[in-house]
């Protein structure tokens, strides 16, 4: 008997979106809908699957250029672009929030993007009939690269049969902008620290896959949203790919350095 064909990896893109609260740092989260075909009811960071356009090499861009990206997740120039790209793409589909200010290196950040004529852009979006590079030279914006920061890197080990080779990002919420429950992939949003998603998911309340469980206890060490981009990424960026265990007391990701993260199923609906 043949073996099965290898699956195909997908690169993704996701951004932890941070601002700091009344209780300390807070991260920005969402509940995938039940029934999505990945991470269905498991809670995550906006983010997704870098698209074809996403590597436009007419795009303005601020700040590291695509080389230095392309040191930090250890892939070439064409991927590096394309994932930042998809970094501030996705954060904008979901979130509402664009990571992107003038070209002229001023230092600004586009303010508000909630109005209908934003709202209509967002959805073209969403819909492929605009690419990331048109909606920013239509608006004579640039990506701004200096407002995010490496964190994470990991990759769905070969049993799954979707499997993706994420690049997580930390990124500050801009002033003047609110994040906004815009993702119809997503049935709740909020912020909330660290350690409260956490004390969650060990309770069974919040399921959330190894690799968002992870960044958040590695988020828990920062005091402020300035310390943690200031100290990112936490951890030599070395992907990560679990394996898994059943033990007596539950399933189990096993991490390379052998950290163990108990695996919490979603609730029934």
């Amino acid at each position: 008997m043949s073996s099965p064909a290898p699956v195909a990896i997908r690169q993704a893109a996701t951004v932890l979106l941070l601002r700091d609260g009344a209780p300390g740092l807070e991260v920005y989260l969402l509940r995938r809908t039940r029934g999505m075909p990945f991470a269905g009811g498991m809670t995550a960071y906006p983010g997704g699957g870098v698209d074809d356009r996403d590597g436009d090499t007419e795009l303005a861009w601020v700040g590291p250029p695509p080389a230095h990206w392309a040191s930090a997740f250890g892939c070439d120039e064409r991927l590096a672009r394309e994932l930042v790209c998809a970094a501030v793409r996705e954060t904008f589909e979901e979130a509402g929030v664009l990571l992107a200010g003038p070209a002229d290196g001023s230092g600004a950040v586009v303010p508000d993007v909630s109005g209908d004529d934003w709202e209509a852009q967002r959805q073209a979006l969403l819909g492929h009939e605009l690419s990331l590079a048109e909606l920013l030279a239509g608006r004579g914006l640039a990506l701004r690269a200096d407002l995010l920061r490496p964190f994470a890197h990991w990759i769905t080990p070969p049993p799954e049969r979707r499997r993706y080779d994420t690049k997580f990002f930390a990124a500050l919420l801009p002033v003047g902008q609110e994040a906004r429950d815009v993702s119809g992939e997503a049935d709740e949003a909020v912020w909330t620290t660290p350690a409260a998603a956490l004390a969650e998911h060990a309770a069974g309340t919040r399921p959330m896959l190894p690799p968002t469980i992870h960044t958040l206890g590695q988020l828990t060490p920062f005091a402020d949203a300035a310390a943690t981009l200031a100290g990112s990424p936490p951890a030599p960026l070395e992907p990560i790919s679990p394996t898994f265990e059943q033990g007596p007391d539950g399933n189990y990701a096993v991490l390379p350095d052998g950290t163990r993260i108990r695996m919490v199923t979603p609730l029934p609906s």
